[in-house]
């Protein structure tokens, strides 16, 4: 099954759409999140990190392509260029939703499972967003330290894995590539007057 989740940066989700097949492209899940009744917003001026298994768009930024991005990779030298920075500050801010995503699969270990549900379609959604829902009170009342620090040894070690290439060269996606760039280039021009100090 295929869900599109955001979340905030205190890892409580923010927007849960599940039930697509597990077949169904990113970008098609994508489109029907922004155009159903109870659709994810993106509010004016803003936009949200996405993996690049998403287009590039002015509300959905992903990393550069062809340039190093996971956490880990900036481990031993760091980054070289404003695009490699861009990806690691990327990184370093969307690695929330895989350890929200990780936090919940470790909570209730039934959607984690590799095994075919006994239930149909809409009970297995409609568990996924219970899950998600009890996981957003949880982290409220009893964040659980512990687990969330196993997810995140996870996620340094490379035990979860999520990113996917989609390459799309649309006007959205040239004004996305312009947002981006942008951003880029200023992170990097004040890295560099940080390390001129």
């Amino acid at each position: 099954m295929n869900n599109l989740v955001a979340c905030s940066f205190d890892m409580k989700f923010t927007y849960v759409l599940a039930g697509w097949e597990g077949s169904a492209h990113d970008s098609t899940v994508l489109q029907d999140a922004l155009h159903r009744d109870d659709k994810l917003k993106v509010p004016r001026g803003r936009y949200y990190l996405a993996d690049a298994g998403y287009a590039l768009s002015p509300s959905f930024l992903t990393p550069y392509r062809a340039t190093r991005y996971h956490l880990k990779e900036y481990s031993s030298r760091p980054p070289e260029n404003l695009k490699e920075l861009y990806n690691l500050r990327h990184s370093s801010l969307r690695n929330v939703v895989e350890r929200c995503i990780g936090v919940v699969k470790k909570r209730f270990p039934m959607i984690a499972s590799g095994n075919e549900p006994s239930y149909d379609e809409d009970t297995v959604s409609d568990i996924f967003f219970a899950c998600c829902m009890l996981h957003n009170f949880l982290m409220g009342v009893d964040p659980d330290e512990r687990l969330i620090a196993e997810v995140d040894n996870e996620l340094m070690h490379g035990e979860i894995e999520s990113n996917r290439t989609v390459v799309s060269r649309s006007e959205n996606y040239r004004e996305g590539e312009r947002i981006r760039d942008s951003i880029a280039l200023r992170m990097w021009s004040d890295y560099n007057q940080r390390d001129a100090s």
